[in-house]
């Protein structure tokens, strides 16, 4: 049996991934969707630090912060899962939608510009451009 398609929302816990969420309910109703809340994180440990220790603080924090979201939307009636991925955020989103039963990815951007974009890149933009799913694209300031 085909699972039904997914709507996948990377979120990075800001308020500004957050504000999308209206919009995503918005499309999950019309097109009949379901959600993928999708949090991809790492850890920096000092010389020294515990680096496993680290890994799984961040991925509980993330199930944690996930977990919070997905009952929001679940008490509205929306389907909803939610997935941590640990790595490189580009590279883990996109994998994500091509691993599964994804039809298209809707995220936020923060809007960088200038000196900021060009040291921190626009995550969103990279997604575009390595993904073949399309995507929605939200600007926050």
């Amino acid at each position: 049996m085909e699972r039904e398609k997914r709507i996948l929302v990377p979120m990075d816990g800001s308020k500004c991934a957050e504000n999308i969420l209206p919009r995503v309910e918005e499309l999950a109703t019309d097109l009949n969707r379901g959600i993928c809340l999708l949090r991809v994180v790492s850890a920096h440990t000092m010389p020294g630090g515990d680096a496993i220790k680290a890994q799984v603080k961040v991925v509980r924090e993330a199930e944690e912060y996930l977990h919070g979201l997905e009952g929001q939307l679940k008490a509205k009636g929306f389907d909803v899962d939610t997935h941590v991925r640990y790595g490189n955020h580009v590279n883990e989103i996109v994998d994500h939608a091509d691993g599964r039963d994804i039809d298209l990815i809707a995220m936020a951007t923060h809007g960088r510009r200038g000196i900021g974009r060009l040291f921190l890149g626009s995550v969103a933009e990279k997604v575009l451009r390595h993904s073949s799913k399309p995507m929605f694209v939200s600007h926050c300031n």
